[in-house]
């Protein structure tokens, strides 16, 4: 029955706390539990897929991430409608996370696409779709 769908994904970040902040508080919005915690990671279960964010380790902090190289550009998350993007979205502006493309902003995906995107302290992008 769930073959196919993605069991978890782990992304590494340069400062647990702060990620375990904004990723804890978003996460949680859209129905995420906490699901595991060890001194460096903390992961967040939604059915039978969750999400890891793990400490990297100081010797591989020389290079930062950035989403234009090859690996990960983003990660898009479905919203319940278009008032819970705009809801979401007047909370990210309130918790000081600068939403991205605002000249274009709900549509910076295209006419028919009504979505928030912003990036975690990582300035790994994040982007919320409505149906």
């Amino acid at each position: 029955m769930s073959k196919g769908l993605i069991h978890h994904i782990e992304i590494y970040v340069s400062d647990l706390k702060k990620s375990t902040h904004f990723w804890g508080w978003l996460l949680e919005e859209l129905g995420y539990e906490s699901y595991q915690v060890w001194g460096t990671g903390h992961s967040w279960k939604l059915g039978e897929t969750y999400l890891v964010f793990v400490q990297v380790e100081k010797r591989f902090m020389d290079i930062p991430y950035h989403r234009c190289r090859v690996g990960l550009n983003h990660l898009a998350f479905h919203a319940s409608s278009r008032q819970h993007i705009n809801d979401m979205t007047r909370k990210l502006e309130e918790k000081g996370v600068e939403i991205l493309y605002k000249d274009k902003h709900p549509f910076a995906g295209g006419e028919n696409h009504y979505a928030v995107y912003f990036e975690d302290p990582d300035r790994v992008k994040v982007e919320l779709v409505a149906p």
